[in-house]
């Protein structure tokens, strides 16, 4: 998985992490997500979501399949011009998503030091 590089990724520090949000009620995985800089997460971006696009419509809510909880609903966030979902509070846990590769903060490749002898 590769992260996404643009404008709102450089505004918020450059920083990225992947998020497994689970849905709270069922603990049903929902989808991964890019999450960019530090702060709360408020709002699920379209670009950001990482699923298949069947699942997801601009029109719809955020429904984990499973139980069928609403865990969010679609707005344009006005900042931005922005289509993303504005998550309800509590409705979903999320945790930090570790890919294989291992790369620093700043987006380099980090490199294991050699043990010594």
């Amino acid at each position: 998985m590769k992260f996404s590089n643009d404008k709102f990724k450089k505004n918020r520090g450059g920083y990225s992490r992947w998020l497994k949000l689970n849905c709270e009620k069922c603990k049903h995985q929902v989808l991964l997500y890019q999450k960019n800089g530090p702060g709360i997460l408020k709002r699920l971006y379209f670009d950001r979501i990482n699923t298949s696009k069947n699942t997801l419509s601009k029109n719809k809510n955020l429904i984990c399949q499973k139980c069928k909880t609403v865990l969010g609903v679609p707005i344009i966030y006005q900042k931005e011009k922005r289509l993303s979902y504005r998550l309800f509070a509590g409705a979903v846990e999320k945790q930090i998503f570790k890919t294989k590769s291992k790369t620093s903060p700043g987006g380099r490749k980090t490199k294991k030091c050699p043990k010594s002898p």
